[in-house]
């Protein structure tokens, strides 16, 4: 068992997304065939309409391109958040039938604060992270050791902070709205992390669709109103640092 860190890979997405989107929002209103608007799609720069249908709202075309991301390194308590974004599909490592780790016992996610009170600090959570596996291995013995069915029980006395992986897939239009969220600095840090790394990689496919994704702040006012954290400013020079920098080359 070891502490590990998070991993986000975008594993697929739906091909020439910005394009499909673009003739989605066009064969509204049309004359031409199909065939013909694909081609003046294609040989045209959609640039400023996306980013014309983001501004002016109208976001149902955008659902039409999917994006599936692979994570690993992240904890139950992760897996928690995640799942209450319902419109996504999510398929997740059991702990019934896999017994996590290259040696059959859990990873686990150390929190950032518990790092910064130093050394010892984390020794102590390792060692806690130990102890709960031998609560779980003894609990797997007196359960018979019968593998999924000993371990669906024994895994309740392990932690959230135990890690897992995890595929999940969004469209386009729950993408942006997840960043909105989980971007934010009143995000919790692991989600917050996975968040931004996740807007990181989907710019380098759909640039236009994703240049104004983030934190609430970025495009206007914070929603969070009284709960804001009061650095809309600050967040808003760092985002557009972080977009020179996270380009597209």
């Amino acid at each position: 068992m070891s502490a590990v860190t998070p991993q986000v890979r975008l594993i697929t997405y739906t091909p020439d997304p910005e394009n499909t989107i673009a003739m989605a929002a066009r064969i509204c209103y049309a004359r031409e065939d199909l065939a013909s608007l694909q081609h003046r799609v294609s040989t045209r720069d959609q640039a400023a309409f996306l980013q014309r249908l983001v501004d002016e709202g109208h976001l149902s075309t955008i659902e039409h391109v999917t994006f599936t991301f692979g994570v690993e390194g992240v904890s139950r308590s992760l897996l928690a958040q995640l799942t209450r974004h319902r419109l996504a599909s999510f398929s997740v490592q059991s702990q019934r039938y896999v017994r996590t780790g290259a040696d059959g016992q859990f990873d686990y996610i150390i929190p950032p604060a518990i790092q910064s009170l130093g050394p010892e600090a984390v020794a102590r959570f390792d060692e806690q992270m130990r102890t709960m596996q031998g609560w779980y291995d003894e609990w797997n013995q007196a359960l018979g050791a019968r593998g999924e069915s000993s371990n669906e029980d024994a895994r309740f006395v392990l932690p959230k902070a135990a890690s897992t992986r995890l595929m999940m897939t969004m469209n386009a239009r729950e993408l942006m709205h997840f960043f909105r969220l989980r971007c934010c600095n009143r995000a919790q840090w692991e989600i917050r992390a996975m968040a931004w790394e996740m807007l990181r990689q989907v710019r380098q496919v759909a640039p236009t669709l994703f240049a104004l994704a983030g934190p609430g702040c970025i495009a206007g006012a914070c929603p969070e109103k009284k709960r804001s954290c009061g650095k809309a400013d600050e967040v808003r020079a760092r985002h557009a640092a972080w977009m020179q920098e996270k380009s597209p080359s």
